[in-house]
């Protein structure tokens, strides 16, 4: 610790955010970045705590508390104090493979469970992440590092998002032939195709994968596992398989009027919105567009307000949020103590576009939809909803009421359900002896990671479900690991 009294003598201060109206008349990164001096302030105000929960990573209550890939959070902050910028690095890298995505994609449950937290606001961990990542490719020194040996293995891992691409990166570190399967046009999964380029620009993802290429990893993009490539002939040709595709499958929502066009899923119409950018600069016009509509957007949660940043960049005409709980507090509920993840109302970058630009910010609270209208061309026009009142029962299940007389009309052309996944798409997985779990996931222990096929392991969301960046990462680089021990009878990686 290099200062004691830094948490007295500075204020938090994350990256700084560029004007909200002008930053939707771009696809740029909407934030800025912060001088040397003001990063090395915000490390000093991490105290080096005896015993520190930033980096643990662990589920309390149903919630993230921590860092799941355990960063060195403590020592990296001291090293950018005392300007030690290159061994703060270094520590960084130990970890986590791309910090550079965690910087800037991660909600940050480190800063949630920060020691600080308690009585002040936390330590800016996620900036200063970031920061020491950015700082090492401008000064070169991240570097493209092949192992000096091979160990004659081969390694097929499907999927390239963040799990595929660390459990890529680590198991061939330890020297084993890795060829990574993409059933997109572009290497990234949801890193490329899931997340807006104003909040994680594409030539982000590509540095990284590129610099994996020079490791000599390789990358077959528009190659789809069960399609293209059975999974038979990928067992066949490689000594192991490391599954780590997305949770895919979509939740719906079964109202009436649901088969009305206009009505899309929103990880369909991000998808459809980034690939048009990056491959025509939206000249193609293929891709779902918002401009001059009413837009719903259901669903509360991170997906829903990427679709708020999309969309208000379209040039809607208006822009509503539905969240069907209430509006949450500023502080933390007594059912909600540190070092738990915050439960508090948050002004995400979308809300604060939507607000600049339209005048108001665009939730709307404890609203549950009860039927799409269309109109005579089968083309939604309105939605309409309730409002409901969410209460826990004595089963510990969630009971939602109905309260009468706030039935509404509300105008809409385009509707996108941000609800979240249920579980990874089955099409390949029910061609194969691999066990699923109750929730469709592919059933292997965590810690393990071994699936019932023999040589066959799976990681990430396919695993555990819908999650963080943070926890992909963590089971990519743990799988690799254990597939590492399956071949060699041993392993050195972490």
């Amino acid at each position: 610790m290099g200062k004691p009294t830094g948490f007295i003598d500075y204020q938090r201060q994350t990256r700084p955010e560029r004007d909200p109206v002008e930053r939707t008349k771009d696809w740029n990164d909407y934030t800025l970045r912060l001088e040397d001096e003001e990063l090395q302030q915000q490390g000093a105000r991490c105290m080096d705590c005896g015993v520190p929960t930033c980096h643990t990573g662990t589920m309390i209550n149903g919630m993230t508390s921590g860092c799941p890939v355990h960063h060195l959070i403590p020592e990296w902050n001291d090293l950018v104090y005392q300007g030690q910028w290159k061994a703060a690095l270094e520590r960084e890298h130990k970890m986590n493979n791309f910090p550079e995505f965690t910087g800037m994609a991660c909600p940050a449950p480190c800063e949630g469970a920060c020691v600080l937290g308690i009585s002040e606001p936390p330590v800016a961990i996620r900036s200063i992440e970031l920061e020491i990542i950015e700082k090492g490719f401008k000064e070169g020194w991240v570097k493209a590092a092949p192992p000096s040996n091979r160990t004659g293995k081969k390694v097929a891992v499907v999927g390239s998002g963040p799990a595929g691409l660390a459990a890529a990166a680590q198991l061939n570190k330890a020297g084993h032939h890795v060829t990574v399967f993409e059933k997109s046009d572009r290497v990234g999964g949801l890193l490329t195709y899931g997340i807006p380029e104003m909040k994680l620009p594409y030539a982000i993802v590509e540095r990284r994968v590129n610099l994996l290429r020079e490791e000599e990893i390789e990358f077959k993009t528009n190659t789809e596992i069960g399609k293209d490539y059975s999974m038979e002939a990928l067992q066949a040709d490689h000594d192991a398989v490391v599954l780590c595709g997305g949770a895919a499958k979509h939740r719906d929502l079964e109202v009436e009027g649901r088969n009305l066009q206009g009505i899309h899923f929103a990880m369909d119409f991000l998808h459809s919105n980034t690939k048009s950018l990056l491959d025509s600069n939206h000249q193609d016009g293929k891709y779902l567009s918002a401009e001059g509509k009413d837009v719903i957007v259901i669903g509360g949660g991170d997906t829903g307000t990427d679709c708020l940043a999309t969309s208000i960049r379209h040039g809607c005409k208006s822009l509503t949020q539905f969240d069907i709980y209430p509006k949450k507090g500023d502080e933390r509920e007594p059912d909600n103590p540190w070092p738990q993840w915050p439960v508090i109302h948050r002004v995400e970058y979308g809300h604060k576009e939507a607000a600049a630009v339209l005048g108001e910010d665009p939730r709307a609270y404890t609203v549950m939809t009860k039927r799409f209208i269309g109109d005579d061309n089968g083309h939604i026009k309105a939605v309409e909803t309730i409002n409901v009142e969410t209460k826990i029962d004595e089963n510990g299940k969630k009971v939602r009421n109905e309260i009468p007389g706030t039935e509404k009309e509300w105008p809409a052309q385009l509707v996108l359900l941000a609800i979240g996944f249920s579980g990874p798409e089955t099409n390949f997985l029910e061609k194969t002896n691999i066990e699923t779990d109750e929730r469709s996931n592919v059933k292997a222990e965590y810690g393990k990671y071994k699936t019932s096929v023999e040589g066959v392991f799976a990681a990430g969301d396919m695993r555990r479900g819908q999650s963080l960046i943070v926890w992909a990462i963590n089971e990519g680089r743990e799988a690799a690991r254990e597939c590492d021990r399956y071949l060699m009878g041993h392993t050195s990686l972490p």
